[in-house]
């Protein structure tokens, strides 16, 4: 292995990893209000047995999360120097919100944890909005960084170097909103889904018990609505990369050829050499007609980008493909679940729905994680989209071999410590009836 594979694939890893407690620390936090909000309206106990199950979940995914964003910031510095260098006077701004966001984060985590009976009711709740909203940011933050990445701006080049900063312009770029949006949703969507899947699942066992029930209520209030309008961000996101990052869009779509009412292509394998997409279904013009709002209109295809310049277009498609086929079946379940729950349908009495949910559970972050593999590998072999490449950013030192396999350990051991833990939060569950049925 390489060096700048070792240093491409430790990053990977470490992202990987990290995003997971990253998009559970933004959402988390509103399920745990939601269900104390709705303890102090009705005085059901069961409302705030979930915020204290909820809130106890959320510190130890949140100490793991702040563990492995840790670990990130160091690895930019340490594995990615010309990156830093060139990028430094751009993303240090929003890189300092993100710490301060997250400070405040953990500062009224911890007051929201040791103040159930320490302080005011609404104060109570107040600090547990202000992790939830400080988390969000913090999410949106790393985003915006990212999104720049994609599609720089806010700066001129002078010999190679970056001049004539100006941060709020770079951080207003054109992927910002579009990006910030999709994950904020897809954040709220897998987090909530999840959540709602494991309790649907009990509650098929369970049929009779209240506190399965209400939690997967609470649950399907917050990711729902996410599942269904990550669709439409999700097209405007798209949108955004046909327009700054033609060669990305090509290899989601697996377009070899510039084509003018292009079809949209489902499912099959991008051959390379043949350059052609084999086993495929394709809808005629659809890829325009979605793309450009115009079934006769042209998209860029790979035949446009130096072949140097292609991202790795099987992963890139195929990512792309699994990101879209969950994000639909997220998105449709979600429907069916809040129809059912719109005409006061008990959710206990929908076998099949439940099931339907359960095996959504790790859908939303299978998706997540698909959708971060097409923003990165799409984007190389740029770091920067088209102003500094992946190769020149990465550290000289060699061996990076060796950090890359501690580090992929070390991430092992951390989630099986998380998943005995989580484990050992739910496994014990009130059980209570519902007397109301």
């Amino acid at each position: 292995m390489s060096d700048l594979l070792a240093a491409r694939a430790q990053m990977g890893v470490s992202l990987a990893f990290h995003i997971v407690f990253a998009v559970i620390g933004i959402a988390m936090p509103l399920l745990m209000v939601v269900a104390e909000v709705r303890w102090l309206k009705s005085g059901d106990t069961v409302y705030l047995e979930l915020a204290r199950r909820w809130a106890k979940g959320t510190a130890v995914l949140f100490a793991v999360g702040a563990v492995s964003g840790t670990v990130l910031s160091f690895e930019l510095g340490l594995l990615w120097p010309g990156f830093m260098e060139l990028a430094g006077p751009i993303i240090g701004i929003p890189f300092s919100l993100e710490g301060f966001a997250f400070f405040i984060e953990a500062i009224f985590l911890g007051v929201y944890l040791y103040g159930w009976t320490r302080i005011p009711a609404r104060a109570h709740v107040a600090a547990g909005v202000l992790v939830a909203v400080s988390g969000a940011l913090s999410g949106i933050f790393v985003v915006i960084v990212n999104a720049w990445m994609n599609a720089p701006t806010g700066f001129t080049l002078v010999d190679s170097r970056i001049a004539a900063v100006d941060p709020l312009a770079a951080m207003a770029n054109g992927a910002a909103f579009s990006q910030t949006l999709h994950m904020t949703l897809a954040a709220y969507a897998a987090t909530g889904l999840a959540v709602a899947g494991i309790h649907a699942w009990s509650l098929r066992r369970d049929p009779m018990n209240a506190f399965h029930l209400k939690a997967l209520k609470v649950a399907l209030l917050v990711g729902a609505p996410a599942a269904i309008l990550q669709p439409l961000s999700g097209d405007l996101a798209a949108r955004q990369v046909a327009r700054t990052q033609p060669a990305k869009f090509a290899a989601m779509e697996a377009l070899f050829e510039t084509t003018r009412g292009a079809p949209l292509t489902l499912g099959g394998w991008p051959d390379v050499d043949a350059r052609e997409t084999r086993f495929a279904v394709e809808i005629p013009r659809a890829l325009s007609l979605l793309t450009l709002r115009d079934a006769g209109g042209e998209i860029v295809g790979l035949d446009q980008v130096p072949p140097e310049n292609w991202p790795d277009v099987p992963a890139v498609h195929l990512s792309f493909q699994v990101m879209v086929a969950l994000g639909g079946y997220l998105a449709l379940v979600s429907a069916w679940a809040l129809a059912v729950l719109a005409r006061r349908r008990e959710l206990a009495g929908r076998p099949r729905l439940l099931v339907a949910l359960a095996v959504a559970t790790p859908m939303g972050f299978i998706a997540t994680e698909a959708g971060w593999i097409v923003t990165e590998l799409g984007r190389q072999p740029w770091v920067i989209q088209g102003v500094l490449r992946t190769a020149d950013a990465v550290t000289p030192m060699p061996g990076l071999v060796v950090p890359f396999a501690g580090f992929t350990l070390l991430y092992v051991f951390l989630g099986v410590v998380v998943l005995v833990i989580l484990r050992r939060l739910v496994r014990h569950t009130p059980v209570i009836l519902d007397e109301g049925r």
